[in-house]
């Protein structure tokens, strides 16, 4: 009963610990600062130990290193945008996803992004390609309205050719309309 007693103890303030908040992402911090104070994880694939690259990462938790490799969580770590049904208007919650981006892009000219277009299987494949294309010039529009330089941002629609998920649900079809931001050095 002791052993029991404990164990949930134990659980309880694993789960407390675990609820602890990130803050307002709308925060007046410039995006520059917000995206190089997200606390420490290491580089995907590393391991303690392993000999595996530890670089981006300092001894008190803080992220360093190229923003854009940022642990999740940063707006610069999420790469794909939705589209509501038949559309290419961005979404709200994206913008200011899209502002990093073209902040990150104003300050390193070098970097190229290509932005794919995505439909759902809806829709003719002349249409889904016209889509797809509308959806990747709408974010691209977005990353020059904030910073980005026309010649950095390429886009490209794939239709419906690559989805994200299979299916016909309504699931697999919000998953499938999408712009990916793909970078390249």
């Amino acid at each position: 009963m002791k052993a029991f007693r404990h164990s949930v103890a134990v659980s309880v303030l694993l789960v407390l610990a675990g609820c602890t908040t990130q803050g307002d992402v709308q925060s007046p911090v410039p995006v520059e600062d917000r995206v190089g104070a997200q606390a420490g994880a290491a580089q995907p694939g590393a391991e303690v130990g392993s000999g595996a690259e530890t670089r981006g990462v300092t001894v008190g938790g803080e992220f360093e290193g190229d923003p854009i490799n940022a642990p999740a969580g940063s707006p610069l770590a999420q790469r794909v945008i939705y589209f509501d049904y038949d559309s290419n208007e961005i979404r709200p919650e994206f913008h200011e996803v899209l502002r990093a981006h073209g902040a990150y892009l104003a300050s390193n000219p070098q970097v190229r992004v290509s932005v794919e277009g995505h439909t759902d299987e809806r829709g003719s494949p002349s249409y889904n390609l016209a889509l797809g294309e509308r959806r990747a010039d709408a974010v691209k529009k977005v990353l020059v309205l904030n910073g980005a330089g026309t010649d950095q941002v390429e886009t490209v629609s794939y239709g419906e050719e690559k989805p994200a998920s299979l299916g016909s649900s309504e699931d697999a079809w919000a998953q499938n309309r999408r712009a990916e931001l793909s970078y390249q050095r």
